[in-house]
């Protein structure tokens, strides 16, 4: 070949994305992004914040009337912006506020199953035996039992509040998690950089928690939200069947219990509540989804 004729190739080489005539560079593959992701994001942020925020926004108190019964949604009244309730208080005002109950149920128990689940999964996938027998059992025992049931048992049995449904909707979740964490921890021990430290010395507390407990966090991490958006919604069941928040502090499916034998004639009264909690467990589910995609390695390796 030809002087000419080698440099034309290098050249057509370096179009092509070579660096000196060496192996071409394979660009990055371009990751797509769901709009329904940054929208979901945004509409948690927002609830959030006007959860936290309540207080200092220009709305009426949730138990005061703030016009006539049933009035529609209105335009130019940030209180009638949603229309009022069957005792005339400020929808809007009572979606915010119920906001607080739904939102604080569903991350205080689910951050609690998490914990709980994960680190009594972690332990029964790592040592096996016994200790996985015994833990299995437990976990499938609680799963095989109905959570609509054990809800209204701890509904009927304790008095219906803020910890008692916190109580009930932990040990809901907490054997999800532990079933999650078992498998990803017996699949992460028999990977070669455990038995790698292993042979080196290293104790199972380090094992556990500097080598596979890093790597099982991603997963579960990523399945919490999914988990926040089931427990919105039994805490909504629950408040439906009036055995949740006692009146008159506000929850969104008690106020769709309220608006229920009215919905005929002021079907606001109902699909306001029951929108909001569609559009936050739609966002939590999709955000639950985008970060399993995104962090979780078992997906990648």
């Amino acid at each position: 070949m030809s002087q000419t004729a080698m440099e034309a190739a290098v050249t057509e080489t370096r179009k092509d994305g070579s660096t000196d005539g060496s192996m071409p560079v394979v660009p990055a593959p371009r990751k797509h992004r769901s709009i329904l992701v940054y929208l979901s994001i945004v509409w948690l942020v927002v609830l959030i914040a006007a959860a936290v925020f309540a207080d200092l926004l220009p709305l009426a108190s949730y138990a005061t009337p703030v016009g006539k019964p049933r009035m529609t949604p209105q335009l130019g009244s940030l209180d009638l912006l949603l229309g009022t309730d069957t005792l005339g208080r400020s929808m809007l005002s009572r979606i915010v506020y119920g906001a607080r109950v739904s939102l604080v149920v569903g991350a205080v128990a689910g951050l609690i199953g998490f914990l709980i689940g994960s680190l009594v999964g972690l332990l029964a996938g790592y040592f096996g035996r016994r200790l996985d027998t015994g833990v299995t059992l437990v976990a499938d025992a609680m799963l095989a039992f109905p959570p609509l049931i054990l809800l209204l048992a701890l509904a009927s049995i304790l008095t219906p509040s803020v910890p008692t449904m916190l109580l009930g909707l932990t040990l809901m979740v907490i054997p999800s998690f532990i079933r999650l964490s078992r498998a990803n921890a017996m699949a992460w021990s028999s990977r070669e950089f455990v038995r790698a430290a292993r042979n080196m010395g290293a104790g199972h507390g380090r094992i556990l928690f500097k080598e596979i407990l890093p790597n099982v966090l991603a997963p579960l991490a990523a399945f919490l939200p999914i988990v926040m958006a089931a427990l919105i919604v039994a805490e909504g069941s629950l408040s439906f069947l009036g055995l949740g928040i006692p009146p008159p502090q506000p929850s969104w499916g008690g106020m769709i219990s309220d608006g229920k034998d009215a919905i005929a004639t002021y079907p606001h009264l109902v699909f306001v509540p029951a929108l909001v909690i569609f559009f936050t467990v739609f966002a939590l589910n999709q955000v639950g989804d985008h970060l399993r995609t995104k962090y979780d390695r078992t997906l990648h390796d």
